[in-house]
């Protein structure tokens, strides 16, 4: 049986603009004429954001259409379906960044059939998956393909575990578990005999018992878990929604809703949002956000909404509001719970000592009707942050430095657990701990995680008024067994930032050998809209506001809280005065310009921004240029109008207060 159509045609994803034109202008060419592969194709090349609103057929016009080669976008929409192709061909790290599964959505409806890559992303391929859409690893597939073989099912899960190939065969799923998963129950806790870390001690005491899975899974077993939490946001309700009514009916029985949670936060300034405006996008939003809140009226879910309309009942005062994982974390989570969120940030909750990730729509729905959330069991590094962090440096310098990593950037932590220790880590508060265990995303991981401890108890007591007392199992086992461990002498760091195009472009600030005019400087995101953050972007405005310093003229300075808690803080801190003194225009919670989602994104390619936010893909954020930094980096690279570190700007204005 020949899974792939014919005439097969393939799509290779070079490097250079010239081979990716011929093959747009109907050119065939091989995998040695390609030449080169691009690596790192993020789901925000594959499909941007403004692209999301589409959750149908639709769909299949826009893939590619944000992929960069040479500094042009060669992808127009319909591009794929018009060239006929069948199988795409890439290098390393293929659909990293977001957990959207919209991108492989798109391949699959624009006619897509199968994706090659040196390696995939966790989400995305399990995305793949879920929807039937086949993925390898093999290249010596494509030698078949250009002689014309039969390429048969068989050879596409070679060498994948039992359960992804039988979703496959499945066609799915939502299939696979309208035939397995309507009744599960977790298994019998057998005791373990070997040293086990906290993830896994996690993961076994939720382990669910079927028919097609291990009670006693190794690393590389697929298995389903039972999650304490489920959360969607409403660029993923619209297509939750309509599989789940489109497989199983209106309306369906949803599992624990009581435990399900609803977030607005990727529109709240669709109106101001550039990419959004100039594509005439915001109707579609402002539909897409209706039809997330008649899912919610209809089930009777927990949901915040936006804050930045003028609707009755909808004001500050009686509406927390705030980027869904951030708000998991301060409002919900608990240490030793699985939490699963549409948002491949959701390892966020990890720096309580749960385990938190992200999932694309088909697992979410899934998740919705039957409890049980599929991952593939992953490995685990231990990451040792020994030594004592300098002042001045921060835990988005830890990640920009480990980003930077040789090993990491070719993909060493895809699909792994982080599991962060050391004095540096038990000296951080949770805030920063979270920003660690967030951009696990970036790293390529499947989750970060940090063991409860004081610090724990303590932000739990302050924040939540909850009295938790972590157990005793809650730690790894002192002979628990890694994949590898990374050792950072984080003594050494000093400030960092990442050049314009991917996370992990990190080097230290002192060795840039020019001068970084910015024009933008945004301070906001999940990874740095928290207290702790607004604390550091507070030091460094008061401190500029004390010698009469602001934002020159031709800097546009962004500050946007987390979440309404960070809002409210900052408010009690007396921190607005200084924010207002320097220039800078505060927006509301969301995830706004990180997502290209609103004021802060730039608007034109000769644009810089110093951000920091997580990832600066092409066209995250705007089609100009994002540098990435911390966030006392950022509000130090604003009041100075080029890339800086707040020590740099003491030297500079050396004088004292007024």
């Amino acid at each position: 049986m020949n899974v792939l159509e014919r005439p097969c045609r393939v799509l290779y994803l070079a490097d250079s603009p010239a081979a990716v034109e011929q093959q747009l202008a109907g050119q065939t060419l091989t995998l040695e004429t390609a030449g080169a592969l691009r690596d790192d194709v993020s789901t925000d090349e594959i499909t941007p954001v403004p692209i999301l609103t589409h959750y149908d057929d639709a769909l299949g016009r826009y893939p590619y259409t944000g992929f960069k080669v040479g500094g042009s976008l060669p992808f127009a929409p319909d591009s794929v379906r018009k060239g006929r192709f069948s199988v795409t061909v890439a290098g390393r790290r293929y659909g990293k960044g977001s957990s959207r599964e919209h991108s492989p959505a798109a391949e699959k409806l624009a006619g897509i059939q199968l994706v090659v890559a040196k390696s995939f992303e966790r989400i995305y391929r399990q995305n793949a998956d879920n929807i039937g859409l086949y993925t390898s690893t093999d290249f010596e597939l494509l030698e078949r393909i250009e002689a014309g073989q039969p390429v048969t099912p068989e050879m596409l899960v070679e060498g994948r575990d039992p359960l992804a190939a039988s979703i496959l065969s499945h066609g799915g799923l939502l299939p696979f578990g309208r035939k397995y998963l309507t009744s599960v129950a977790p298994t019998s806790e057998a005791e373990s005999h070997r040293p086990q870390t906290l993830f896994e001690k996690i993961v076994r005491r939720n382990l669910l018992a079927t028919p097609v899975t291990s009670s006693a899974p190794e690393p590389g077993d697929g298995i389903f878990v039972r999650a304490h939490w489920r959360f969607i946001h409403e660029y993923y309700t619209g297509m939750c929604a309509h599989m789940l009514h489109s497989a199983f009916g209106k309306p369906v029985q949803l599992k624990q809703a009581d435990h399900i949670v609803v977030f607005e936060d990727h529109t709240s300034y669709v109106r101001e949002s550039p990419a959004h405006v100039r594509n005439g996008l915001v109707e579609n939003v402002v539909q897409m956000r209706h039809a997330q809140r008649d899912f919610v009226r209809d089930y009777g879910l927990a949901c915040h909404r936006t804050l930045t309309e003028e609707e009755p009942g909808n004001d500050d005062s009686r509406n927390a509001a705030g980027i869904s994982h951030a708000m998991m974390a301060e409002r919900y989570v608990l240490p030793g719970q699985i939490v699963v969120g549409t948002d491949s940030h959701t390892p966020h909750s990890g720096a309580l000592g749960c385990v938190a990730f992200g999932v694309g729509t088909t697992d979410m729905a899934n998740a919705f009707v039957t409890g049980a959330v599929r991952m593939t069991l992953p490995e685990s590094i231990r990451v040792d942050l020994h030594g004592a962090l300098p002042s001045g440096v921060t835990a988005k310098d830890v990640v920009l430095h480990l980003l930077a990593q040789p090993a990491i950037r070719s993909g060493a932590g895809v699909g792994k657990v982080f599991e962060f220790t050391g004095p540096v880590v038990s000296a951080m508060n949770v805030d920063e701990r979270a920003t660690l265990t967030n951009m696990c995303a970036e790293l390529g991981g499947f989750t970060g995680i940090v063991a409860p401890d004081a610090e724990t108890v303590r932000f739990l007591r302050e924040r939540r008024g909850i009295d938790f007392v972590p157990e005793a199992w809650m730690r790894s086992d002192d002979d628990a067994v890694y994949a590898a461990t990374l050792a950072v002498d984080c003594s050494a760091l000093t400030p960092m930032v990442a050049r314009p195009g991917d996370p992990g472009n990190g080097l230290p600030l002192g060795d840039l050998d020019a001068r970084v005019r910015v024009d933008i400087a945004y301070g906001g995101s999940c990874t740095a809209g928290k207290r702790e953050d607004f604390d550091q972007y507070h030091a460094v405005f008061e401190w500029a506001a004390e010698r009469g310093l602001r934002v020159p003229a031709h800097v546009a300075l962004y500050l946007q809280f987390g979440t309404t808690d960070v809002r409210d803080y900052c408010q009690r801190k007396g921190y607005m005065a200084a924010f207002e003194a320097v220039g800078a225009r505060i927006l509301q919670p969301s995830c706004g310009a990180c997502a290209n989602c609103g004021p802060g994104s730039s608007i034109r390619t000769d644009q810089v921004t110093v951000s920091s936010i997580n990832r600066n893909f092409p066209g995250r954020s705007g089609p100009g240029q994002v540098w990435l930094a911390s966030p006392a980096t950022v509000a130090a690279s604003a009041i100075a109008g080029e890339l800086a570190s707040f020590e740099d700007l003491r030297r500079r204005h050396p004088g004292p207060s007024r």
